[in-house]
């Protein structure tokens, strides 16, 4: 339990037992007036009084409670909440006296982000070393609050311009330089927007705050004051969004481009299909489309249905602006994913907060699918390297090629993206195809358990060493089983199947278990295939290596065994692809 916590339930107590000893004393002199007079009456009188500054003194303590439970609350993560911002800007605003107040509003970049990547508990780490900084810069009579989600507000006192230009660049530096404890990869920055109370109320001065601060989220981690003009060094070494404005109205481009064309750069389209041809070549660079519905040549919808077919309705936000308002055509154009719809005449307000809103929420969803994409490509590359490990170390006692196990799962990914482009008759999804590539690299790691006299002779083996040789799929599939804490992993399933049944074939006279046709399963398949190429091509201790053209033909023949069909049609359709990569290798 906290401290504010602490100290209501003792007034609490302290209220009650004070209550009851009142009314207990009320009870007994009240019984005492009944049979007396004179000296008791007064002593009634005076209980009176008691038990009357009793109930002020209840007051004025309630009143103190209701003060503390109000600010214990905002005090949780270091900052004030907007509540207790509401009554501070109230009080600056009944002062007569109210000079040199400077008011900041930041947005603290990234907490989204780190919320959703992270957790909470670190976005709440991530706002305690916030407020921790800023505690360590700050003035006494500073105040600061959490105005709402990642926005906050900071209310300098008593400050003149030089000094709160020179806090606000100070406060921007060194939360950029800081770094949380724990997770050196991140860093804090905010973008800001200030303001000097002039000769208006404080909650004007913070309306005009919170527009220079979306000026500044615009470009992140810089200082934007009514002192810095747009064309000053800071803001003209950033460079401007892209807009691309599609309408068939030249004075409806001329009013959007006057509207827009200090913040952002413009680009005009007269029609959808200009338009189109522009994204094609520009998508990268385009932040944003503010689009008219009716249109010659290519409409808006049509713009919106190709962008949906071609998927760059995820890429670029679309704002429609239209002066058609029915019903229909607004649920149209939001079935069709547009961002947003704006209807003419243009307010110039309305117009500029919903592109930025559009333009920032699209920029932190980028950021977030690239935080998650990293994180997704490192636990990639450490499982790379874990199964190199492994599979090396099974080539290295059986004296193969090192590239062998790169071989196959280079083979094992080519045959699988083909085989999902001909055919859905195995719902292999995306997410299955990468699982068996990687699992294919595990195909001979029961030979580890096979000795080197076998595995390294180079004459042809025996009868009673093939089968020890044939036991390596059920000594790998074994190897696998036993661990039993990631039975229930998809991975793990596939290796299972081709650790085993990598050497089955379609017409059953495989091993270990004589399966037949749609028995063994598709992952064992393919790899099956691939080792059989890859061993036909590459030189061994029993044999040399035969030539692409031979491996090819010796497969389609049947002379190492029957495959699926399927398969050897999709393996001939890009066989000219693995020659390629093989000679790349």
């Amino acid at each position: 339990m906290d401290r504010n916590r602490k100290i209501l339930l003792f007034c609490g107590m302290q209220m009650v037992i004070y209550l009851i000893f009142l009314s207990v004393l009320l009870l007994h002199w009240q019984n005492r007036v009944r049979n007396t007079n004179g000296i008791a009456v007064v002593l009634w009188g005076t209980m009176i009084f008691l038990v009357l500054v009793g109930c002020a003194l209840t007051l004025v303590i309630l009143d103190y409670i209701r003060e503390v439970v109000r600010f214990a609350a905002a005090d949780v993560m270091g900052v004030r909440n907007k509540k207790a911002l509401e009554k501070k800007l109230q009080e600056l605003q009944e002062k007569d006296d109210t000079f040199d107040l400077g008011i900041m509003m930041f947005d603290l970049n990234g907490l989204k982000n780190i919320n959703d990547t992270y957790g909470h508990e670190q976005g709440d780490a991530f706002i305690r070393a916030f407020a921790s900084l800023l505690t360590r810069i700050l003035t006494e009579n500073s105040f600061l609050a959490r105005y709402g989600g990642d926005e906050f507000v900071l209310v300098l006192p008593d400050i003149s311009a030089a000094e709160f230009a020179s806090t606000l660049k100070q406060i921007c530096n060194k939360v950029h330089e800081s770094i949380i404890g724990g997770y050196q990869h991140l860093t804090l920055s905010v973008s800001i927007g200030g303001v000097l109370l002039q000769d208006e109320t404080v909650a004007e001065a913070l309306q005009r705050a919170d527009k220079l601060m979306y000026h500044a989220q615009l470009r992140k981690n810089i200082v934007i004051t009514e002192s810095t003009p747009h064309e000053s060094g800071i803001l003209n070494n950033e460079k401007k969004k892209n807009v691309l404005i599609v309408d068939d109205s030249e004075m409806n481009r001329f009013l959007l481009k006057e509207i827009l064309k200090e913040e952002y750069n413009i680009i005009e389209a007269e029609n959808g299909l200009e338009a189109m041809n522009i994204m094609r070549e520009e998508e990268e660079n385009i932040s944003l489309m503010l689009l008219d519905i009716v249109m010659p040549v290519m409409n808006g919808f049509e713009v919106l249905q190709q962008m949906n077919n071609t998927h760059l309705i995820d890429k670029v936000p679309v704002i429609v602006i239209s002066g058609d308002e029915s019903v229909g055509s607004i649920r149209k154009a939001y079935e069709m994913r547009a961002t947003d719809y704006i209807n003419r005449p243009f307010d110039t307000g309305i117009v500029q907060r919903r592109v930025l809103n559009a333009v920032l929420l699209y920029a932190k969803q980028k950021t977030l699918m690239s935080l998650l994409k990293e994180q997704y490509e490192e636990k990639e590359k450490t499982s790379h390297i874990m199964i190199d490990i492994l599979s090396h170390i099974v080539e290295f006692r059986n004296k193969e090629s090192g590239t062998h196990v790169r071989n196959i799962n280079k083979l094992t990914r080519m045959m699988l993206e083909h085989l999902m482009q001909k055919t859905t008759r195995y719902k292999l999804s995306y997410a299955d195809a990468a699982m068996i590539t990687n699992a294919s690299t595990l195909h001979d790691i029961g030979k580890i358990a096979i000795s080197d006299e076998i595995l390294n002779k180079p004459g042809k083996l025996t009868k009673e060493e093939f089968d020890i040789m044939k036991t390596h799929t059920t000594i790998g599939a074994r190897m696998l089983e036993d661990l039993e804490m990631y039975q229930d992993e998809p991975f793990m399933k596939y290796a299972y199947e081709i650790a085993r049944w990598h050497h089955e074939r379609y017409d059953g006279k495989g091993y270990p278990d004589g399966l037949f046709g749609e028995q063994i399963p598709i992952s064992a398949q393919i790899v099956s295939l691939a080792d059989v190429y890859d061993a036909l091509t590459s030189k061994r201790v029993y044999k040399p290596a035969f030539t692409h053209e031979k491996a090819v033909e010796m497969i389609i023949g049947g002379e190492c065994g029957q495959f699926n069909p399927l398969l050897l049609q999709c393996f001939l359709e890009i066989k000219d692809n693995i020659q390629e990569m093989m000679q790349e290798n």
